[in-house]
């Protein structure tokens, strides 16, 4: 009997012992994808009604398709004309902000081609494919390609496409998607870029 005993307490233990190892992993796991994602992370929570479990499982399958995909880099020629329509899309926008939107979400789903992701076409995949490596920025594309199609005021269409150049900056500039560093340079009030973004000045920063 007293043997019996010993034997159940054991098992229990080790099963204790099992159960808790795997909560500290899924723990640090979910802290893993949570400081990845940041805000791509709450989305997805929020996506599944807070179920942690299925948000979970989303980004693990966004990081399973995308995590492999190596970015391409721009030549300095394609740097400087991708900057160069940049600026001119932001000019564009006092005149005509509706067009401006729709050039500007052209011009980064390009951008994004050029640099190795998936076709635009497939807007979704492409978005969750540049989560998965620029999560910090990613949700601007979003806001701009819905500006773009939803008929949106001005002050909306203004806010897209200034939250949008974080992402058009993170891959012209071809910056590493550290976690630590979640905006590129900080835009001004009137949301433009803190260097001029012209032809001329894309040329000289990789010189």
């Amino acid at each position: 009997m007293f043997t019996v005993v010993i034997i159940a307490m054991i098992v229990i233990g080790l099963a204790t012992l099992l159960y808790l190892g795997r909560g500290r992993a899924r723990g640090n796991g979910g802290r893993g994808l949570k400081r990845h994602f940041g805000p791509e992370y709450d989305r997805a929570l929020a996506r599944h009604d807070g179920d942690v479990r299925a948000a979970e499982r989303e980004l693990d399958e966004r990081v399973r398709q995308h995590g492999s995909l190596r970015e391409l880099s721009l030549s300095p020629e394609a740097r400087e004309h991708y900057v160069t329509d940049w600026a001119a899309v932001q000019e564009q926008f006092v005149e005509s902000p509706q067009k401006a939107v729709s050039e500007a979400d052209a011009l980064l789903a390009r951008l994004a081609m050029d640099r190795g992701f998936p076709d635009s076409e497939q807007f979704e995949e492409q978005v969750a494919a540049l989560s998965v490596h620029h999560a910090y920025f990613v949700q601007g594309y979003r806001s701009m390609h819905r500006a773009a199609r939803d008929q949106s005021g001005t002050e909306e269409m203004r806010e897209a496409m200034v939250e949008a150049r974080g992402l058009f900056e993170a891959l012209v500039t071809e910056q590493s998607a550290n976690p630590d560093r979640r905006r590129p340079s900080a835009p001004d009030d009137q949301g433009r870029a803190p260097w001029p973004l012209t032809g001329r000045h894309a040329k000289g920063r990789n010189t």
